[in-house]
C-alpha cells in the first residue's frame, strides 16, 4: 500500500468560473489559475502522484505551456490516473474556504472524482474560522490523501 499527500490553494478573481472537483459552483468569484483552477481537483491529482512516486502536477502540467491553459482538471487526473501502477483504493479530501458552503455539491464531486479514479472518494468541506487569508476570503485550499494498492 502506498500513501500521497497533495496541496493546492487558488486565490479568488473576478471573471473566472469556480469549479471544484470537477463541479461548476456557483458563485460571485472564481479561482485564479492557469487551468481550471480546480484546487480540489489538483490536490487530489498531487496525492496520487505522491503515491505512484510520479513528482507533482506541475511537473506533467507545468503552467508555462498554453496547452494546458484552461485544461479541465478532470482530464488532467484521468490522464495521471492512466498511469498508475496499481488500483486506488481511497480518496480523502478537505476543501478550505469560508465561501461558498459546499455541502450540496459534495456527493457531486464525490461521484466526479469516484468516476475518474475508479475508488472510492471522500470530500469535506471546513472553513479556517475567519483566520488567515482563507478566513478574509481571498481563496481557497484543499489537502488530500490517496491510497493505492500495488498490483
Amino acid at each position: 500500500m502506498s500513501v500521497g499527500i497533495g496541496y493546492d490553494s487558488h486565490r479568488f478573481a473576478e471573471g473566472r468560473r469556480l469549479v471544484l472537483g470537477g463541479v461548476e459552483i456557483e458563485h460571485d468569484l472564481g479561482l485564479e489559475g492557469h487551468s481550471d483552477a480546480d484546487v480540489l481537483t489538483h490536490a487530489v491529482i498531487d496525492a496520487l502522484l505522491g503515491a505512484a512516486g510520479g513528482g507533482d502536477i506541475g511537473a506533467l502540467f507545468p503552467d508555462n505551456e498554453d496547452r494546458w491553459r484552461d485544461a479541465d482538471s478532470v482530464d488532467l487526473l484521468r490522464t495521471v490516473v492512466g498511469t498508475v501502477a496499481g488500483r486506488i483504493v481511497n480518496v480523502d479530501a478537505t476543501v478550505v474556504c469560508e465561501q461558498p458552503r459546499l455541502g450540496s455539491q459534495r456527493a457531486e464531486m464525490e461521484r466526479i472524482l469516484g468516476e475518474a479514479t475508479s475508488a472510492r472518494v471522500n470530500v469535506k468541506a471546513t472553513t479556517n474560522e475567519g483566520m488567515g487569508w482563507i478566513g478574509r476570503g481571498e481563496g481557497i485550499a484543499c489537502i488530500a490523501v490517496v491510497s493505492i494498492e500495488s498490483e
